[in-house]
């Protein structure tokens, strides 16, 4: 007769591994390619230069102009001038680049 005292260490080993497997899986699969799009979208919105087109959320074209630290100035026609978040610009259009091109 072998004592059965061993079986209790395999057993919860076996039941750990799915669990771990699921957490690499949700983490390379969701979570590694979100940071990156946040990290490139944070780079975005700090190089937002005077001359940019933007598209704003709300979907509001207009021409940078003005650049402050968390805001920028927007022209969206001659003399109409508005002030927007640089969370809201979903989108730059920089001259000499494709439309629609956001990184």
């Amino acid at each position: 007769m072998q004592p059965q005292g061993g079986d209790g260490g395999g057993s919860i080993f076996s039941a750990l591994v799915p669990i771990l497997l699921v957490f690499l899986i949700f983490y390379f699969m969701i979570l590694r390619p979100q940071k990156k799009k946040q990290k490139e979208r944070e780079s975005l919105l700090s190089n937002i230069q005077k001359g940019d087109k933007i598209v704003t959320a709300g979907g509001m074209h207009g021409t940078v102009i003005g650049i402050e630290e968390k805001t920028v100035l927007v022209q969206i026609s001659d003399d109409v001038k508005v002030k927007f978040e640089r969370s809201a610009i979903s989108s730059i259009n920089r001259p000499g680049e494709a439309i629609g091109k956001t990184s």
